[in-house]
């Protein structure tokens, strides 16, 4: 038994296929979906989704959206999403230090929210490519 898991973004269709098990973070903390998993609509926060086929894992870094589960049917719309495969390991960290740099140095309402959320990004991406490389 598995799940029909399909990730789309705005512009493309980032995964369609079968998934054993789903590990989402949504807005109240990370969730685990196996199939046969009850109907489900939830909100995602920006951070890692990790996807088990057969015994191999996948992760991608996403940036927020929604998922639905239903009749081991998933979908799940995001602003963005990137799988680890695709980021540059190198690039994320200098983005990741960047971003934690300008956070630190923000003023102001506005600066700090924009510096939060793409501090919030940054991290997403480096966290995807380590877990990534951990498996």
């Amino acid at each position: 038994m598995s799940l029909n898991l399909r990730v789309m973004a705005p512009n493309r269709i980032v995964w369609n296929s079968q998934a054993q098990e789903v590990i989402l973070s949504t807005n109240s903390g990370q969730v685990g979906i196996l199939p046969n998993h009850a109907s489900l609509l939830t909100a995602l926060d920006i951070g890692v989704v990790k996807i088990r086929t057969a015994s191999q894992w996948t992760t991608m870094a996403l940036m927020g959206g929604f998922a639905m589960i239903e009749d081991n049917q998933m979908t799940i719309l995001v602003n963005e999403a990137e799988k680890a495969a695709d980021i540059d390991p190198r690039e994320a960290q200098e983005a990741f230090d960047l971003t934690r740099s300008s956070l630190e140095k923000a003023e102001g309402r506005k600066q700090k929210i924009e510096a939060q959320l793409a501090f919030r990004r940054a991290k997403a991406r480096l966290e995807a490519v380590n877990q990534a490389s951990t498996r």
